[in-house]
């Protein structure tokens, strides 16, 4: 499965349809997936998505309830029922199936978890895939800070879902075949940790003084930090600082 996700809105990319279209064929990947949370889906949108290949959208519905679905979005012109509006059309008229995946915000929309449960349910959503998937709430040093009294343990998450299960009969514990997913060996690292590699710049990074980059070889890409003096489109050598998981950081050298 190849899944298109990111730190901002996936669907604003001006060549997700390419995008899709050229993950379809690569003859490895079966599935293609995108995380959003809808509000610039179209009924046109998700017809052609859907005539590229897509197979699944992750759509993050937090709350039904308008007012509060703006202010857990942060955005007045979120209008969550457009978005429900469009999973349903989705749902109808396209192939794609729907993963409703809310984030449970304990003490904040703790009234809407029920309400999405039974609209996923209502919608016919999970049609190939598990119709819901409820997301733990955990802080992130980059991210938005929900103002949660507290943040629960992975323990009182996981009876909370049960409790939910057993309320509505519906799976919520996910599992890694539910998604086709299963362990395997990990890739080779090409790149050892104080590696001096020879890369070229190809786009800005996430974070500011961030780009990325990629190996002559075409190997891996490689997120450069400290590198606001590295334009776009230029060769640099670097060193790795970071290779976890086959995730790659350098610095210029």
């Amino acid at each position: 499965e190849a899944h298109i996700d990111t730190v901002g809105e996936p669907t604003l990319y001006s060549r997700l349809i390419e995008l899709v279209q050229g993950l379809k064929d690569i003859r490895e990947v079966k599935v293609v997936s995108v995380q959003t949370h809808g509000q610039n889906l179209s009924e046109h949108k998700v017809e052609e998505l859907s005539e590229a290949g897509l197979d699944r959208i992750n759509l993050s519905v937090d709350a039904i309830d308008e007012k509060l679905a703006k202010y857990i979005q942060g955005a007045e012109w979120y209008n969550v029922r457009k978005v429900l509006r469009i999973a349903e059309y989705t749902l109808e008229n396209t192939k794609i199936d729907i993963h409703i995946a809310p984030v449970y915000l304990p003490g904040i929309n703790d009234e809407e978890i029920p309400k999405i449960i039974k609209w996923a349910l209502k919608i016919g959503a999970g049609k190939k895939w598990p119709p819901l998937g409820i997301q733990k709430y955990i802080p992130h040093k980059h991210g938005r800070k929900a103002p949660v009294k507290k943040v629960m343990s992975w323990y009182e998450f996981w009876n909370y879902l049960k409790s939910l299960e057993r309320r509505f009969k519906v799976k919520l514990i996910p599992r890694l075949e539910d998604f086709g997913m299963f362990k395997t060996k990990p890739l080779p690292k090409p790149f050892r940790v104080g590696e001096k590699v020879r890369v070229k710049i190809v786009a800005p990074g996430w974070l500011k003084g961030e780009k990325l980059a990629v190996d002559l070889r075409d190997l891996r890409t490689i997120t450069v930090v400290n590198a606001e003096e590295l334009p776009e489109g230029t060769r640099a050598s670097v060193r790795i600082v970071r290779n976890k998981d086959n995730i790659y950081v350098a610095i210029p050298t």
